[in-house]
């Protein structure tokens, strides 16, 4: 049941017998009250202007003056209302925004005490990393380019796709009741499963190395999600895995080069890894300034889209839309692609699960990952298989064949 707020005969009373007491204790003995009560009245006296011109109850100050004159004009009563005394102006820290108040009030439903929540401000965190970027950027030497592989097949295009690798997640297999997991087995995989694809698959004029996401397992040196902070099972240290992501990266485009006269990189952004995947992309397209058969697509939007003759194929980690409205996002923002090519496909991660939908506007696919499930994936039930593609389109055709192999096939091929 909710308190009744004080009436202002009461709090009147109060105010009288205070002001003939030099001090609080006395004026509450007086009224057979706590000394706290005594001052929580008056404190409501000052706010609705009953306490008079003096004296100014402390934490508050003076808002108002009133005066009452009588028939000839002479003074007959003064009083004040008294507000609480306002603190210095709140200004969130740098880098954070306000996300949220709370509030304590009192039986008058008036504010007695208020907690201001902060988050990090994303985009200002998005803003400093591409900064210091670009500044890097000055100091990376491009790589020489390379010696063109073979002659290939110049009608076919084989797209590596991966995602969700989860860099610095850690797994336990007693735990989970699958494999472990951790950055010395993430790389290792990766590395193994690029390996086998690259040797199996067919000898095709470019390479679209199609990293759908959650390449990293998190984005700052807290193991959280960036968004909603949940936390994470982590391996390592955050400076430890982007050197390993680097070094891995590094390594499969220069086998990509071995076979294939272009490799174009989709780094797509995800909810993960929004700020490494950033930084990634432009890392990327420094390094490779200087070799023409390598093209990095750095663009700032969650949403990626590369053309080859006829075939359109459209990209993005699948945490913004879903399989089942994404087609429609790609259509509208890659109106001119879309409208030029016969066969579009489209190809998300995400939810670590094989699915695919065939609308109007094109097939679209989502992609299992590589990387087994961690403790919060094993205990909500989320356990389906691991593999990742490697699919060939013909310019005129459209798809004409997948390899898809799983941890355990590049484990043995070894």
């Amino acid at each position: 049941m909710a308190l009744q707020p004080v009436d202002d005969e009461t709090i009147a009373e109060h105010v009288e017998v205070r002001k003939r007491h030099a001090s609080h204790a006395a004026a509450a003995r007086e009224m057979g009250i706590p000394v706290s009560t005594m001052k929580h009245r008056l404190s409501i006296a000052a706010r609705r202007g009953l306490y008079g011109t003096a004296p100014v109850m402390p934490g508050f100050e003076i808002k108002r003056v009133s005066t009452q004159l009588g028939p000839s004009g002479e003074l007959q009563r003064e009083w004040v209302q008294q507000g609480i005394e306002a603190g210095p102006q709140f200004s969130p820290p740098e880098g954070h925004l306000i996300k949220g108040v709370s509030a304590l009030v009192d039986s008058d439903g008036r504010t007695i005490q208020q907690w201001i929540k902060t988050k990090e401000d994303n985009a200002n965190t998005l803003e400093l990393i591409r900064a210091a970027v670009d500044e890097l950027k000055q100091e990376i030497p491009p790589v020489s380019p390379t010696k063109c592989p073979p002659a290939s097949n110049d009608r076919l295009l084989n797209q590596y796709t991966i995602t969700d690798s989860h860099f610095g997640m850690l797994a336990w297999s007693e735990e989970t009741g699958g494999d472990s997991y951790d950055l010395h087995i993430a790389e290792k995989l990766l590395l193994d499963w690029f390996s086998s694809a690259i040797a199996m698959s067919p000898d095709a004029h470019t390479a679209v190395l199609a990293q759908l996401g959650d390449f990293m397992h998190h984005d700052a040196l807290e193991s959280v999600t960036p968004a909603h902070r949940h936390v994470l099972d982590a391996d390592s240290r955050l400076q430890k895995i982007i050197r390993v992501a680097i070094r891995l990266v590094r390594q499969v485009i220069a086998m990509l080069l071995q076979k294939h006269e272009h490799v174009h990189v989709i780094w797509a952004s995800a909810n993960h890894d929004p700020a490494s995947s950033a930084w990634m992309r432009e890392f990327l397209h420094a390094l490779y300034a200087d070799e023409p058969r390598i093209t990095i697509d750095n663009s700032p939007d969650v949403y990626y889209a590369f053309e080859w003759g006829e075939v359109g194929l459209f990209y993005h980690h699948g945490h913004k839309r879903k399989l089942e409205n994404v087609d429609s996002v790609f259509a509208g923002k890659f109106r001119e692609i879309f409208g030029r090519c016969s066969k579009c496909y489209g190809h998300i991660g995400h939810l670590h699960s094989d699915a695919v939908r065939e609308s109007s506007l094109m097939r679209t696919e989502r992609h299992r990952t590589l990387a087994p499930a961690d403790a919060y994936a094993s205990s909500g039930g989320w356990l389906s298989d691991r593999d990742a593609k490697v699919i060939t389109y013909h310019r005129d055709y459209g798809e004409v064949s997948r390899i898809t192999l799983s941890p355990l096939m590049v484990s043995k091929n070894k």
